[in-house]
């Protein structure tokens, strides 16, 4: 305000101090907020048949969408793209923090792009617990693969969902595949559950290692050494060399403790270095080595039927779970029956088949 000036009292005749001008807006006042248009189904699937890098990320973005609009519009589009699907060969990934994931998917995916075929990566980025938030760091990880025409690098926040991986990483695959993307990697967060979900979707299931740790088969699970169809030593260069050698052989002779998989291969243990480009070839040559032989042997195939109807029975789960916990009748009961039972008034089991019965009994009045 003027008067808070001194020099305009009337001890200072002839001066005059004008009011300042006030900060401008940080957004522009006269900038009208834009809706995007909802693209219809045959754009999105006339885009991702073409090839469309940009409409291809945004039918992933329609898949992961939690909006019922978008989930119904998903779903067609999905439902189009599935006669152009399944002629990728599908390869997870997964090994502890630190073991170099990113990195290697980086080296493994320059080699696949030297072959002349294309990539895509689906990479879960862990989420946290609090915000639901991500860092979505997997593309400064994979700075090569970032700028490749041919490679599709798409990092998903977890937000949860079964360690990470869930039934959108398989709608993303269909789409990816039906983009004309011939190789798909989907990297895990390496969190337990989410090696369970990856091998069910993928051909292929590769372990990453690394040596010198002091504990390198005590720290793994048996379940994830059984489902491996190849295990990689990452970091084998330098004075690493030996330590990697030796954590290799260690691996080759638990591997025969196992029952023989499924599948009739015997897993393979090699050595490389991701940050090095180093034996990259071997690793992939064992990759194709195992394509022929289950293909030879017919077991590619079944796989793939048998884990059609395995995320069948996951969708049918999920859209139980999902009606269940949005039923108007379950959310009003809900909070009674939990505090019920954190005071011991109520056994865990009867509150269970209350809210169910009260769920069922819903239905049944709506039909």
């Amino acid at each position: 305000m003027t008067h808070n000036h001194p020099e305009n009292c009337g001890d200072y005749l002839g001066l005059h101090v004008n009011s300042g001008v006030g900060d401008a807006p940080i957004v522009n006042p006269y900038l009208k907020p834009r809706k995007r248009r909802l693209l219809t189904t045959d754009e999105y699937v006339d885009g991702i048949l073409a090839g469309n890098r940009a409409m291809l990320s945004q039918a992933v973005t329609l898949v992961e969408s939690r909006l019922p609009e978008h989930r119904e519009k998903a779903q067609e589009v999905i439902e189009r793209c599935l006669p152009y699907s399944g002629r990728s060969v599908r390869i997870g990934i997964t090994g502890v923090p630190g073991a170099g994931k990113s990195t290697s998917i980086d080296a493994f995916g320059m080699h696949v792009l030297r072959r002349g075929q294309k990539l895509a990566v689906l990479a879960i980025d862990p989420s946290s617990e609090r915000s639901k938030g991500s860092i979505l760091g997997d593309k400064t990880r994979m700075e090569r693969l970032a700028k490749e025409e041919n490679a599709f690098v798409r990092p998903s926040p977890s937000a949860g969902s079964l360690g990470g991986v869930a039934r959108k990483t398989r709608e993303s695959i269909i789409l990816c595949e039906a983009a004309g993307f011939d190789t798909i990697f989907v990297e895990t967060v390496g969190v337990g559950q989410s090696e369970t979900a990856v091998h069910s979707m993928v051909d292929f299931f590769l372990l990453i290692q690394l040596a010198g740790t002091g504990d390198e088969l005590q720290g793994i699970k048996r379940g994830i050494m059984e489902m491996a169809d190849g295990i990689v030593i990452n970091k084998a260069d330098g004075e690493n060399i030996k330590a990697a050698d030796l954590a290799a052989s260690h691996f080759k002779n638990a591997l025969h403790l196992f029952p023989p998989a499924e599948s009739g291969w015997t897993p393979e243990v090699k050595t490389y270095s991701g940050f090095y480009d180093l034996r990259i070839d071997e690793v992939w040559d064992m990759i194709d080595r195992f394509i022929e032989f289950v293909k030879g042997n017919g077991y590619f195939y079944r796989h793939r039927n048998q884990q059609s109807k395995y995320w069948m029975y996951e969708s049918i789960n999920e859209a139980l779970k999902s009606a269940f916990y949005s039923n108007p009748e379950v959310l009003r009961e809900l909070p009674r029956v939990e505090r019920a039972i954190l005071e011991d008034k109520m056994s865990s089991f009867v509150g269970a088949n209350k809210l169910l019965q009260l769920f069922y009994n819903d239905l049944g009045a709506e039909e």
